[in-house]
């Protein structure tokens, strides 16, 4: 199966917006085309037909005929190419529900709802087969309806592209309900093949099932070849007898007893409509028959058997049908001779006054009539018995709907009309809204996934979330029930979504070797970068610290950062000896050394303010930042000292000043 992921632009002009859903043929996806600015429906045909020369040939000729069809009633087919050895074809958009979808959720359709969507699909058909183009697959999947009943047909012409899936001479192929006798048998197809799809599809819109199924294909083919549908009314009582004639016509076996083209059909449904609607119900049948080349019904065939031709039509509303499940015409009614002998007459009355003393008879024996107990609404086998004590018997048809399996939808007679004691009651009973296939989500948003799992009848349960290394955070990983499991309709579907990946815990190596700390991470599945950091203060090579830190929960294989010391480089200490101090500061400065100074007394004023003597010393490499110790000195003056002269006669004594010296006496 080709997938596409949102975002991805085929062809280098439509970007895919969502999915919408997958067919025996190929999958759609919503798309955006860059070019015009439209939404479009994008049909991404599956590889294997790549692999068909012959498909890719009738592929490319089919699609330029059916991008030729613009009807309103035909889904538009804008472009065709090739995208990674696939075949895609970009056509309208439309909002809608499929007419499938949409007999699932209401069948049966009113009589004069069903003729007009009927009508729709029978004008693109017939503008189709205008132009030379079968469809070969009409069926209610590709009918697309919106809210105002308006119907439009898609796959013209691609449906006759795929050999692997419709119908060509000399193989079976297409959908088994919708198949012409003719496309069973592996026959050339016609217009008339459309025509008799369309009816089984008017069938199903009237009763709410096909007129053949089976559990097999093959099986249902072959009822297609050989049984005579059963009557609508037999399911759905409301069904107008001359509407019950236009769909038996379309569903003859031999094409040439069905309508000759879509016109003839379309005549045909329009007048039914018209005669349901004036309420001439059965007045118009006359010229339907005569249009469908039916008969008058079953009854005109026995009293036929008995009496000889019917001088007047049998009531309207039933089919004649010969041994191979065909509608036949009536035998022509022979104008009676302008003379007569006396003796058909003779026998005339003879025969009536048998006749009524048959019906004297009878009037005297009949069975006395009862009422008929309300049952709808009741389990079959309660209803049955209800019957059964008021002394009918019980006959049961099983239909699809929306009732608990069991329940009698309708009866026939209705409650409360008298009828003959041991007469039939016909019980219509749902067996169930029916089964529906779960459709593939898995990889899905979980808002796409559910739009797709409503649109095939089914409701979304409960959502439970999963950790996953293969699916994105938000994306379905699986659903219960799986895909392609048949299950009732509305039924509910639960989906698993992703988390992404599990969460663990990043272990904690700050003050580790840069080494050891990646070891240990990577060991653990992170994905490791490192940034250094200079720090005279740690020793180069460890873990400063890291990012997100040690403890923290985050999923499987995240990114975490470590910040390792990295030694300061280091330079030559620049000479500052005998600069003055902010001479030396500013050196020392500009080369990345901060100045410690220290003072040094000096007497020699010269050296006042000067930078005696650094450590380190000049020339000596040292990290920058290093602090740089200089000695400056500071001029102090020296003490002064004073000279005292005093003259004796005998002895001069010299003192320093300040002092006092005594002189001595002579003795």
């Amino acid at each position: 199966m080709p997938e596409l992921n949102e975002g991805t632009v085929v062809d280098g002009r439509y970007k895919v917006l969502s999915r919408l859903g997958a067919g025996g043929m190929a999958d759609v996806f919503l798309a955006e085309d860059q070019q015009l600015g439209r939404k479009i429906a994008l049909k991404l045909l599956h590889r294997r037909f790549a692999e068909d020369p012959g498909f890719v040939e009738r592929f490319r000729r089919e699609a330029q005929a059916a991008a030729g069809l613009q009807h309103p009633n035909v889904v538009s087919v804008y472009d065709r190419g090739a995208h990674d050895g696939n075949y895609y074809i970009a056509m309208e958009y439309l909002p809608g529900r499929s007419l499938k979808q949409l007999i699932r959720l209401q069948a049966p359709l009113e009589p004069i709802r069903a003729i007009d969507i009927a009508l729709q699909i029978l004008k693109a058909a017939r503008f189709a087969h205008r132009r030379g183009v079968i469809h070969r697959d009409l069926k209610p999947h590709n009918v697309i309806v919106d809210d105002s009943d308006n119907a439009k047909v898609t796959d013209f012409g691609i449906a006759r592209a795929g050999a692997s899936d419709m119908t060509e001479t000399g193989s079976i192929m297409g959908t088994a309900q919708y198949l012409s006798p003719e496309q069973a048998q592996g026959h050339a197809v016609s217009a008339g093949s459309d025509l008799y799809s369309i009816g089984v599809v008017l069938y199903e819109m009237l009763t709410g099932r096909v007129p053949f199924d089976a559990e097999s294909a093959v099986t249902i083919a072959l009822k297609h070849l050989s049984e005579a549908p059963v009557p609508m009314t037999v399911f759905n009582p409301a069904v107008p007898p001359e509407l019950e004639q236009v769909v038996m016509w379309a569903l003859n076996k031999n094409p040439v007893d069905r309508p000759a083209n879509a016109d003839q059909f379309i005549t045909a449904l329009e007048q039914a409509r018209s005669s349901i609607l004036s309420g001439e119900r059965g007045q118009r049948t006359a010229s339907i028959a005569a249009l469908a080349g039916v008969a008058a019904g079953h009854q005109a065939v026995a009293d036929a058997a008995v009496s000889g031709p019917p001088p007047a039509p049998a009531p309207s509303g039933t089919d004649l049908y010969d041994g191979n499940g065909a509608v036949l015409a009536p035998p022509p009614e022979e104008e009676p001779p302008h003379e007569r002998r006396a003796w058909p007459w003779i026998a005339l009355l003879a025969v009536l006054l048998l006749a009524g003393g048959g019906v004297a008879a009878y009037l005297l024996t009949r069975p006395a009539k009862v009422a008929v107990p309300p049952v709808a609404g009741e389990q079959f086998s309660t209803a049955q018995a209800q019957l059964q004590n008021a002394g009918f018997t019980v006959s049961q048809v099983q239909v699809t709907g929306s009732q608990k399996a069991g329940t009698v939808i309708r009866q026939v007679p209705l409650a409360g009309t008298k009828a003959r004691e041991g007469s039939t009651v016909a019980l219509t009973v749902s067996s169930g809204p029916g089964n529906t296939t779960v459709p593939t989500v898995v990889g899905e948003q979980v808002a796409q996934a559910k739009a797709n799992i409503e649109s095939q009848s089914l409701k979304v349960g409960s959502v439970q979330h999963q950790s996953s290394t293969t699916t994105d955070s938000g994306r379905v990983i699986d659903s219960s029930p799986s895909a392609g499991t048949s299950v009732p309709v509305d039924s509910k579907v639960t989906l698993i979504v992703s988390t992404g990946p599990p969460s663990v815990q990043v272990p904690d190596v700050t003050s580790e070797d840069v080494g050891q700390a990646k070891a240990t991470l990577q060991g653990r599945g992170f994905n490791v970068s490192t940034t250094d950091e200079i720090s005279s203060a740690v020793t180069p090579g460890t873990v400063i610290s890291q990012s997100p830190g040690g403890g923290a929960s985050v999923p499987s294989g995240s990114d975490v950062n470590l910040v390792v010391a990295k030694a300061p480089p280091t330079v030559a200490v620049p000479d500052v000896v005998g600069k003055t101090m902010g001479e030396a500061d500013a050196t020392l400065g500009a080369s990345g050394f901060p100045a410690a100074a220290q003072q040094q007394t000096v007497t020699n004023q010269s050296q006042d303010g000067i930078v005696l003597s650094q450590s380190p010393a000049a020339s000596t490499q040292a990290k920058k930042g290093a602090s740089v110790t200089i000695v400056v000195g500071k001029y102090v003056a020296p003490t002064p000292t004073t000279t005292t002269t005093t003259t004796n006669p005998t002895t001069t004594t010299t003192t320093p000043a300040g002092t006092t010296s005594t002189p001595k006496k002579k003795t």
